[in-house]
């Protein structure tokens, strides 16, 4: 049975990342027929990452009051359907009505089961379940693309995801027996009173591990968003080449996530994120060394699998560090923290780059760097159950 869960669980991280990319990949077929700009998925987008911040915070309740495995279904369940909603559309403006539960959906589901796998299940399989969000990531923009060169259109590619949504809806609502696990599982997290935000920030520790976790999103968000914009107005690599170069970055986070897997056997959580950390600060020298474009781009291939492990290792070590009573909190606030990062940073360096040069990108990235591991030695002095 714990099999058979588990295998749900690591579908159910495909179907995180199958949405994800979605919207960048149809976009550009997108803005013609709704009659926008091309800079208005930036509302959409907004849209979606405010509510998923907004769920985040609100998962220690849900997820108290409900248990994981309800949580995630239903979360999924409203993915799935303002998916079905998206593919319906053809006005912006109720897109971006659409978006809302698309993500409030997205947040509560990331927070509920990474602290459920954080709880239950070993580093490696947090790990491998991150690689299997690549993986999902990876495939939804495939799909996208198959409904367009199919001449079906966008709506279509929605409505593709949106039916995988929907299949895994039901599975999980069928599987719901398989969560109610051994003593310390789902029981117990709920027996635990739910924490205000204040409350949780209030606790040692916590406060470091938001901004590490709120850095390596930075990092993460800032380099995919930017990558192809450096190589091009920077190195001088050609638009279309630099696009494809770029995607090496995502390649990096993915099989560094598989490698990781492995790599926890020997090695603690927190060892992993320094490891991590080391391997970003190599990457970001590297592109701050003079010479050809490919000293770039294996920066970008370095700065990858540097962020592979650090993700799935700050979450994984949440219940041991901060006791498995306050984990559904702190991972909840740690999720919003990592979006927050994600809509805040890369836009600021755009502005740098626009107002100044974008060659400044590596040095941004060693800032933020420096950041997050400052946060991540306090918060391991700090929270009081943390194991150096």
């Amino acid at each position: 049975m714990v099999s058979l869960l588990l295998a749900i669980i690591y579908v159910s991280f495909i179907s995180l990342g199958l949405p994800d990319a979605v919207l960048g990949a149809a976009w550009p077929s997108m803005y013609p027929e709704l009659g926008v700009p091309v800079s208005f998925a930036g509302g959409i987008s907004m849209v979606i990452a405010f509510g998923t911040i907004i769920s985040s915070l609100l998962s220690d309740r849900l997820t108290r009051a409900l248990g994981a495995g309800k949580v995630t279904a239903i979360s999924v369940g409203m993915t799935a359907a303002a998916l079905f909603l998206f593919s319906v559309t053809r006005s912006y403006w109720l897109l971006l009505l659409w978006a809302i539960p698309y993500g409030l959906g997205a947040g509560s589901v990331d927070a509920a089961l990474n602290n459920y796998v954080a709880l239950h299940f070993k580093s490696r399989h947090m790990s491998w379940l991150h690689c299997m969000w690549g993986v999902g990531a990876t495939i939804g923009p495939y799909i996208m693309g198959y409904a367009l060169t199919g001449g079906h259109g966008w709506n279509a590619g929605y409505r593709y995801i949106a039916f995988i949504q929907i299949a895994l809806t039901l599975i999980l609502f069928i599987s719901l027996p398989l969560w109610k696990r051994r003593i310390g599982g789902q029981e117990e997290e709920r027996s635990a009173k739910s924490l205000t935000l204040r409350q949780v920030i209030a606790i040692p520790g916590a406060k470091e591990v938001m901004l590490c976790f709120f850095c390596y999103c930075a990092i993460e968000q800032t380099t995919a968003l930017w990558a192809s914009s450096y190589l091009t107005l920077y190195r001088g690599v050609p638009a279309d080449i630099a696009a494809s170069f770029a995607s090496l970055f995502y390649i990096g986070v993915t099989v560094g996530r598989a490698i990781s897997g492995f790599i926890t056997i020997k090695f603690s959580d927190h060892q992993m994120i320094r490891m991590g950390q080391i391997i970003i600060g190599v990457g970001v020298i590297t592109m701050l060394i003079p010479g050809p474009y490919e000293l770039s781009l294996a920066g970008f291939i370095l700065i990858g699998l540097g962020c592979a492990p650090i993700y799935p290792s700050v979450i994984h070590s949440t219940p041991a560090t901060f006791g498995p009573q306050l984990s559904q909190s702190i991972i909840g606030v740690e999720m919003a923290s990592a979006y927050v990062g994600t809509c805040v940073m890369p836009p600021i360096f755009g502005l740098m780059a626009n107002h100044i040069t974008p060659a400044l990108l590596p040095v941004y990235l060693l800032a933020i760097l420096a950041l997050m591991v400052l946060m991540h030695i306090q918060m391991v002095k700090k929270a009081p159950n943390s194991a150096k």
